[in-house]
């Protein structure tokens, strides 16, 4: 399995619950969360963009409500 250069969010404290992401290419990025490293979202910039703009927006707050 290829090594991955990881970065800390500069958002997480210095405890638990952090998340890393790492950009092997320009087309793809890998999200993982401290607590389960194993656990890889892997994703493209155009999609992490729109959930960002959800999230900011708050579109995400209410989960299952429109």
């Amino acid at each position: 399995m290829p090594t991955h250069l990881w970065r800390k969010s500069s958002y997480s404290s210095t405890g638990n619950a952090c998340l890393y992401v790492s950009a092997p290419d320009r087309a793809t990025i890998r999200l993982r969360e401290s607590d389960e490293p194993d656990t890889i979202l892997t994703t493209n910039p155009t999609a992490l963009r729109a959930l960002i703009r959800s999230a900011k927006a708050g579109q995400l707050d209410h989960p299952g409500t429109a």
